[in-house]
């Protein structure tokens, strides 16, 4: 389905702020959906006047829909839709006399020009499915009305506002709770579920008749409230704002949207939506975080400690094949502790970016000045987010091959390189080591090499990650090169 810029690029002459204005109406047209209990369409012109591209569409949440289809990217010509032309020509409201059946459904249709800076860019369809049309109560007399009030500011260039949009990815809907305030602040009408979500905060009476903002300040304690702007700007009505309030055992998301039909101030719509049960979860998330990151720091201390025990028995044994053995144990644990490092350091997520681990352990083998040789190594390519149990054995893969290079393929000599090149195949993730070094010894078998660092990293690579080794001469010139394939999703 094509996208509201796509379509406006393709078909029409509407400038980048146009196309932004309507974005802004569209990031806010489900509150004039619900309110008119009707499905919108926006329709643009196209830029040769032959007609209409449908460039979005929104259903209500409050009754059913009018259509049954998605209509976005479809083409009405002139003609076919009077009001539609009528509405972008003329510049006015314009409702059909009769309903319009569509798919056995009897639906009233209303056009409304959409304005921006003086001029009609675009027409919005208000389509309102007649079935679900019943004696209208004060809730729905309200909404209507509400509607009505928003589809003139629509018309005169008055909404959306800028600036308006609220920063709450859970900001409040009609339906969580509405509220109609004057042009004073006083209450005119308060849903049920409005009226409730009061109650939760404390209020023993009714809403209608008084004034939001002094009713709020009232119920919530002054160091739980927001700046004394924020409350006349939001409870009052009289600014496109929004605001949170928590009380400690309640936290309520408030937001006003000023009603100025024909450009004077004539009152508010106010919505507000109880947030306790989301804001609770939302702190369950953060020590669950900090508890797991906590875990993995203490983890990390502990391979720290073992590496420095590994390191002092090393130190008491001297030299000889002893000593290799508890470096290279310090070498194993080091690596697995610093997958843990990092791990302490990131928001928790199942994946963890793998590039900062690859680079430190680079670091980390190619400093190898106790064996004379100076190595560099260098990452070509991008390991991505990597799921956090392919992380640690993969860091041990990584350091064993990266190891078994600087041991052996550098032999003799006092300078080195090491190139780790990955690739991201679908499906699959492709590493390999490669080094300028001496070269695999004649006739080399993997399969009966008997070597401590190739049998742990054919286990993790094969039984563990479910993957493939291979080992053999680099393509071009002497030294050799590591090939792992690992599947990942």
């Amino acid at each position: 389905m094509p996208s509201l810029t796509e379509l406006a690029q393709s078909h029409t002459n509407l400038s980048e702020g146009d196309v932004g204005w309507l974005q802004l109406l569209m990031a806010d047209w489900q509150i004039l959906a619900d309110l008119s209990f009707a499905d919108l369409v926006l329709w643009l012109p196209d830029r040769e006047g032959k007609g209409f591209w449908a460039g979005g569409q929104m259903r209500p949440t409050t009754g059913p829909t009018a259509y049954v289809d998605d209509v976005v990217g479809t083409f009405v010509p002139i003609g076919r839709r009077p009001p539609l032309d009528e509405a972008y020509h003329a510049g006015r409201l314009v409702r059909e006399g009769d309903p319009d059946w569509r798919d056995d459904l009897p639906v009233r249709v209303e056009t409304i020009p959409v304005r921006h800076q003086g001029r009609v860019i675009a027409v919005l369809g208000r389509n309102t499915n007649l079935l679900g049309v019943r004696a209208p109560s004060r809730l729905e007399l309200t909404y209507l009305e509400t509607a009505a009030d928003l589809t003139k500011m629509i018309a005169n260039g008055y909404f959306p506002a800028l600036g308006q949009r609220s920063d709450h990815a859970d900001t409040a809907r009609v339906g969580d709770g509405c509220i109609r305030v004057d042009a004073e602040g006083v209450v005119t009408y308060a849903s049920p579920n409005a009226l409730s979500v009061y109650r939760r905060l404390g209020l023993s009476g009714d809403l209608d008749g008084v004034s939001l903002a002094e009713t709020t300040r009232a119920l919530v304690p002054p160091r739980k409230r927001p700046d004394e702007e924020t409350i006349s700007a939001v409870f009052g009505g009289r600014a496109h704002r929004d605001t949170e309030l928590d009380t400690g055992s309640m936290a309520v998301i408030v937001r006003a949207i000023p009603l100025r039909p024909g450009g004077e101030h004539l009152g508010a719509l106010v919505l507000v939506r109880d947030v306790t049960d989301l804001r609770s979860r939302d702190r369950e998330l953060v020590t669950k975080d900090a508890t797991i990151r906590e875990i993995h720091h203490r983890v990390k201390n502990n391979l720290q400690t073992v590496a420095a025990l590994l390191r002092m028995q090393a130190r008491r044994i001297g030299s000889g094949v002893e000593r290799e053995a508890l470096d290279e144990a310090v070498r194993r644990v080091g690596s697995i502790a610093l997958v843990h490092e990092i791990l302490s350091q990131q928001a928790v997520t199942e994946t963890v970016a793998f590039d900062e681990i690859a680079d430190r352990l680079g670091s980390m083998v190619g400093d190898m000045s106790a064996l004379g040789v100076e190595v560099r190594v260098r990452r070509l390519g991008s390991f991505g987010e990597l799921l956090s149990d392919i992380a640690t054995p993969l860091a041990m893969v990584l350091t064993e091959l990266l190891q078994n290079a600087v041991e052996h393929g550098f032999a003799g000599r006092r300078v080195g390189q090491i190139a780790v090149e990955v690739a991201r195949p679908p499906g699959h993730l492709v590493v390999s080591v490669e080094d300028n070094g001496n070269g695999l010894p004649e006739g080399f078998d993997l399969d009966g090499h008997s070597s401590l660092g190739l049998s742990i990293v054919r286990t993790l690579v094969e039984s563990e990650l479910g993957g493939r080794l291979q080992l053999g001469a680099a393509p071009a010139g002497s030294g050799a090169r590591a090939t792992i394939d690992l599947p990942v999703e």
